[in-house]
């Protein structure tokens, strides 16, 4: 994050505290993306304290190491069709090409891999690093076969737009870090079961010019959390095993530090997602 971006949110935080005197509006802690938590390797991510996923157990996680002038960083993704992956605005942003891995348990020995440029990507044109708004992309890439290593999640139809999900059991993927104090890469893909909990919860922690109807929370008891590259990967109801939000942010205090997880709330953008993919459920 440069200079200018870190001035911009200062100044934007301390004009919304002047203008407003509602309590709850601003962040008790401050959120952040898991991109932007400090790490030491240049490849990001992991369930924090999670467990080991066996093969073919998320065919629809992919692995998305980004690109640009200014270095690379890692993240994940969901396949939601042949052509279309969907990952967060805050992975693309600022990305010249991405390379897909797709069927990996092992994140170095993908059943394929795929380099599109970021003339791929559809990032949502509201997209809003300050107050983590409409932090969703779309990549587009060759078509692949689906198989037991490989294939779609399921969007929520549009009947679920108004779920909540508050209270259901959902499942976080991705690859990476141990701990907020770890330095090290893990080669698994790992996962873990969360409970969904309401916006009035979450925004208690991080206010509710963060928390609207747009994003969706879970509790991390435990030191278990997302935490920094599983950031644009998957959130999936238990029940139905449909794709319900997209890793976005998580406490700037660490994965570790038991405030709630925040992700992009799948049901908000099918509309979009429609409009820009033709898919619909």
């Amino acid at each position: 994050m440069d200079i200018h971006s870190i001035i911009m949110k200062v100044l934007v935080v301390f004009a919304l505290a002047l203008a407003s005197a509602s309590a709850g509006l601003l962040p008790q802690v401050l959120p952040v993306h898991p991109r932007d938590l400090p790490v030491v390797p240049s490849i990001e991510g992991r369930i924090t304290n999670g467990k080991d996923a066996v093969e073919n157990q998320f065919p629809y996680q992919v692995s998305l190491s980004f690109g640009s002038d200014s270095g690379g960083w890692f993240c994940g993704g969901s396949i939601i069709s042949a052509e279309w992956i969907l990952t967060a605005a805050h992975c693309t942003s600022g990305a010249s090409s991405v390379t897909i891995g797709y069927g990996a348990t092992v994140r170095t020995a993908p059943k394929l891999s795929q380099t599109v440029s970021s003339g791929n990507f559809i990032q949502h044109a509201s997209y809003n690093s300050v107050v983590l708004r409409n932090d969703i992309s779309l990549i587009k890439a060759p078509a692949v076969t689906f198989s037991s290593a490989i294939n779609k999640v399921v969007l929520p139809s549009i009947a679920s737009s108004y779920s909540t999900y508050a209270g259901d059991t959902a499942i976080a993927s991705g690859w990476g870090k141990t701990s907020d104090a770890s330095s090290t890469v893990a080669n698994s893909l790992q996962y873990e079961t969360f409970t969904v909990v309401t916006n009035t919860v979450c925004s208690a922690t991080y206010g509710s010019l963060i928390i609207t109807q747009s994003v969706i929370c879970i509790a991390t008891p435990n030191k278990v959390s997302t935490c920094n590259g599983d950031s644009g990967g998957p959130l999936v109801q238990q029940s139905s095993n449909k794709l319900i939000g997209v890793t976005s942010f998580v406490s700037s205090a660490g994965c570790e530090s038991g405030a709630p997880a925040g992700f992009t709330r799948t049901t908000s953008y099918l509309d979009w997602i429609k409009t820009n993919t033709g898919i619909s459920y």
